[in-house]
C-alpha cells in the first residue's frame, strides 16, 4: 500500500486538524471525548459510508499489522440509541474485527449525519482512496445534500475543481460500464476514455472488448477514436459497395440466371462476398429447379 496522502490542498491540513479545528464546535463535554476502548461488537458501519468495497487483501494486510502493532490510531464514533456507529476507520474496525479484536481504541464526536459523511468523505480520499466511481458519486451526494457547488465541494475535500467535474462526468457513463469500474475491471482513464462514445450499447461492448483483450488506455483512446471516425468511413463503404454490385456486369449474370431457372432470381454483394437468391413457389417447383440445377454440365 502507498504511503498515506498529506493533507487538504496547499494547507497541509490532515484528518486530525479538520477534526480538531472545524469540528471541535460539535464535542461532546463529556468523558467520552477523549479517546477509549469501545467493545468491537457494539460499533455499526456507517450506513452512509462513501466506501461501499473494501479489498479482502488489504484487510487481511492491515489486521496482521493490528495483530502485532495495534490499532495505533482511534476510530471516530458517533452515539447512537444501541451503540455506536463509525464515523471515520472503517477499514480499521473491519480489520479488527478480522484481527480478533475485542475493543478498538475510538474517540466519539456529536456530530450530524451530514458532516459525518463529509468527514468520511474526506478521510477516505485521504487515505486509501476510492474507486473512481464511489469518488464520483460521493461528489455528487455532497454538492446535493451540502447545496454547494462544484468550486465549493473541491475546497472541502483539498481537490482542484477540474478534478471534482472530470469525477462527475463518470456519472455520465452507462451503468454497466459504471459497475465494471466499481469491480476494478476498468481504471479510471478507461471509464474517461468511454465517455468520447455517446450510445450505451456501444460504450458496453467497448468495455467488454476492453477487458477481454486487455487493453491498456492508449490502446482504448486508439480504439475509441477509430470507432468515432469509422460511423463515416462505414456509411462510405457501404455506399461504394452497392455502386459496385450495380454495374452492367452483375446485372447481366442476374437476367441470365433468371433466363436459366425461369423464376426470380437475386445477387447480393458485400465485401467481395455475396449470395445467389433463388426464389420458389411450391414443392414442384422446388424440385424442378433442384433438377435444373443437377443437370448443369460444368
Amino acid at each position: 500500500m502507498g504511503a498515506p496522502k498529506k493533507g487538504l490542498g496547499s494547507r497541509g491540513l490532515g484528518l486530525e486538524a479538520l477534526l480538531n479545528s472545524k469540528m471541535s464546535e460539535l464535542n461532546d463535554k463529556t468523558p467520552e471525548t477523549g479517546v477509549f476502548e469501545v467493545d468491537i461488537e457494539k460499533i455499526e458501519p456507517n450506513k452512509n459510508q462513501p466506501r461501499k468495497r473494501f479489498e479482502e487483501n488489504a484487510l487481511e494486510e492491515l489486521a496482521e499489522s493490528i495483530k502485532e502493532h495495534g490499532v495505533l490510531q482511534p476510530i471516530i464514533l458517533k452515539k447512537t440509541e444501541n451503540g455506536y456507529e463509525i464515523i471515520a476507520g472503517e477499514r480499521r474496525w473491519r480489520a479488527s474485527k478480522i484481527a480478533g479484536i475485542k475493543k478498538i481504541p475510538a474517540i466519539v464526536k456529536n456530530i450530524t449525519d451530514l458532516k459525518a459523511f463529509e468527514t468520511a468523505l474526506v478521510e477516505n480520499l485521504q487515505r486509501e482512496g476510492l474507486n473512481p466511481m464511489e469518488e464520483a458519486r460521493s461528489y455528487k451526494r455532497l454538492i446535493d445534500e451540502f447545496s454547494l457547488s462544484q468550486e465549493e465541494a473541491a475546497k472541502k475535500v483539498g481537490k482542484s475543481r477540474s478534478v471534482v467535474a472530470n469525477a462527475l462526468r463518470l456519472l455520465n457513463l452507462d451503468e454497466r460500464v459504471q459497475s465494471f469500474v466499481v469491480e476494478n475491471k476498468l481504471t479510471n482513464g478507461h471509464a474517461r476514455t468511454l465517455l468520447g462514445i455517446s450510445d450505451n450499447n456501444k460504450q458496453f461492448e467497448i468495455a467488454e472488448k476492453i477487458i477481454d483483450e486487455e487493453l491498456s488506455v492508449r490502446e482504448t483512446e486508439i480504439l475509441v477514436k477509430k470507432i468515432s471516425q469509422g460511423i463515416i468511413i462505414k456509411k462510405i463503404s457501404e455506399q461504394e459497395e452497392n455502386k459496385k454490385f450495380n454495374t452492367d456486369n452483375y446485372k447481366y449474370i442476374e437476367n441470365d440466371l433468371k433466363s436459366i431457372l425461369g423464376t426470380k432470381v437475386k445477387l447480393t454483394n458485400k465485401k467481395n462476398k455475396g449470395k445467389i437468391e433463388i426464389e420458389y413457389y411450391s414443392d414442384e417447383d422446388l424440385d424442378r429447379l433442384i433438377g435444373l440445377i443437377k443437370g448443369i454440365q460444368l
